[in-house]
């Protein structure tokens, strides 16, 4: 599975980088995801107050 952000609807409000248990996500301008660290937990999914991201 791929973890997609999309950064149109990214606000960089770090909730998806603060609630990621493997620190698979880095915030900046948008969230970034490094898939390979990645778990597919769904964490950052259900977090994401504007659902910005998907799998």
């Amino acid at each position: 599975m791929a973890v997609n952000v999309d950064k149109e609807k990214c606000t960089a409000c770090w909730a998806c980088e603060e609630a990621c248990p493997v620190e698979a996500i880095k915030v900046s301008d948008t969230a970034e995801v490094d898939e390979e660290n990645c778990i597919d937990c769904v964490t950052c999914v259900d977090e994401c107050p504007e659902e910005a991201i998907s799998l």
